[in-house]
């Protein structure tokens, strides 16, 4: 394994373990918004850089068209973190961390779904 491969899987290790905290502390059934600051502060306190709701410009035929997907984590410049509170989680919900990381150019993402009884079954690890 190299470094980086060791450092993008202690990232999501970081993450995973500090979405659990935020998941046993809250529970299931709140805003997604809610989960996103908290596990932002979780994150932070972990020693983690964290940017929230990180503006990925749209691009059409290579020009700008001035609109904006907006991340909902990135943490440590390198994994996405897509943040849903839904009753189930759809193939769109994974082909929108897809187009992020294509997007963003980064290779790993994470959606995890904070409105699961187990939080272990609303994560999903996704490589780009």
């Amino acid at each position: 394994m190299n470094t980086n491969e060791y450092s993008l899987n202690s990232i999501s290790g970081a993450i995973v373990d500090c979405s659990i905290r935020v998941h046993r502390e809250l529970g299931p059934g709140l805003l997604e918004s809610v989960y996103e600051v908290c596990l932002m502060k979780e994150l932070i306190t972990e020693g983690l850089t964290v940017r929230r709701q990180v503006a990925l410009p749209v691009y059409y035929k290579g020009e700008n068209i001035g609109l904006d997907f907006k991340i909902d984590l990135l943490v440590e410049e390198e994994v996405v973190v897509e943040l849903k509170a839904v009753d189930t989680l759809l193939p769109i919900h994974e082909a929108q961390l897809l187009t992020y990381l294509k997007l963003s150019e980064m290779h790993l993402g994470l959606l995890i779904n904070f409105n699961v009884k187990l939080l272990k079954d609303g994560i999903k690890r996704m490589v780009w």
